[in-house]
């Protein structure tokens, strides 16, 4: 008999972005639902949250009270918050704000980067030693988030030296580690693992993570393909919420629950209780104030045996 076997870690560190990647295409969502969601996702045990989004407010209405929410981070403990700028004055703006550790978007396509940030890739990437001055001086950290790493919407599929060469570049600059985007959700397993393998050569000894969109009903795949490459640090979005607002067709993040159900029925320790992802799951749906696109969420979590009815 031809017995198979997974490689896998004993444990990965998942981040929740759905207070951000999440509700950016939302509409807003009032300060106080914010901070239930909050309260909601500290439950689960998860270690990382990406909080919220120093952006133009008028580029992105659902965040605008990136300020206020930063402002009430401090009553919860043991937790790595973190926020996503997308130019130097966002970065000030974190700091000021009292949130250190940055995540800073840089786009592998020049088109989709002139559509979310306004400006070209390489001025994008020009501003990441700043950003991670800011970010060092205030005893943080910075992350530069590489997005449309595999397939832009508007240029198509994003060639492997491309993304390197950003990957590369951010480094030199002062990236402390990153983070490879699927902006659009169209990569597939094989894929995720070449733009890895190449990434990782490039940038030896730094930490790269995963995001992954689940769009074409790939994310958890992709997931389960970055993790048997040896990534260990992934994100994902509490009810399956999320998408970029400059990028057509892009929809939600893979889920928290799903992915936390992947893992741990496989073996692999999140630190998260998926039941208290259920309930975070179920407050984000008052908070937004529609169906949620997790099928676990939609399932009621993990399969309970019920009682066989009998013939009558």
């Amino acid at each position: 008999m031809i017995e198979f076997d997974l490689v896998l870690p004993t444990e990965v560190d998942v981040r929740e972005v759905g207070m951000r990647d999440g509700l950016q295409i939302e509409a807003p969502v009032p300060l106080e639902a914010k901070l239930a969601m909050l309260e909601a996702l500290v439950a689960t045990g998860v270690r990382r949250i990406e909080a919220t989004s120093f952006v133009s407010p008028k580029a992105v209405p659902a965040l605008a009270d990136a300020d206020q929410v930063a402002a009430e981070l401090s009553r919860w403990g043991d937790v790595h918050w973190s926020a996503l700028v997308a130019n130097p004055r966002g970065a000030v703006r974190a700091v000021d704000a009292g949130v250190a550790h940055l995540e800073y978007v840089v786009s592998a396509s020049d088109a989709h980067s002139r559509a979310n940030a306004g400006r070209s890739t390489t001025d994008a990437v020009a501003a990441v030693g700043e950003i991670a001055g800011l970010a060092h001086g205030a005893g943080g950290s910075l992350e530069v988030i590489i997005a449309t790493a595999w397939d832009c919407p508007f240029e198509g599929r994003t060639a492997i030296p491309r993304t390197v060469d950003v990957a590369r570049a951010a480094v030199t600059a002062g990236a402390d580690q990153l983070c490879l985007g699927d902006t659009i959700g169209t990569t597939t397993p094989l894929r995720v693992v070449q733009l890895l393998d190449a990434v990782r050569r490039a940038c030896p000894g730094v930490p790269v993570g995963v995001h992954f969109h689940d769009t074409r009903g790939t994310g958890q795949a992709n997931a389960l393909a970055a993790i048997q490459a040896g990534v260990t640090q992934l994100d994902s979005s509490v009810g399956g919420l999320g998408g970029c607002p400059f990028a057509p067709g892009a929809s939600g993040n893979i889920a928290t629950e799903e992915l936390v159900y992947l893992l741990e029925e496989s073996g692999v320790r999140t630190g998260i209780d998926l039941d208290a992802v259920l309930a975070a799951a179920r407050i984000t749906e008052e908070a937004v104030g529609h169906e949620l696109p997790s099928s676990l969420y939609r399932a009621g979590g993990r399969s309970v045996p019920r009682p066989a009815s009998s013939a009558g």
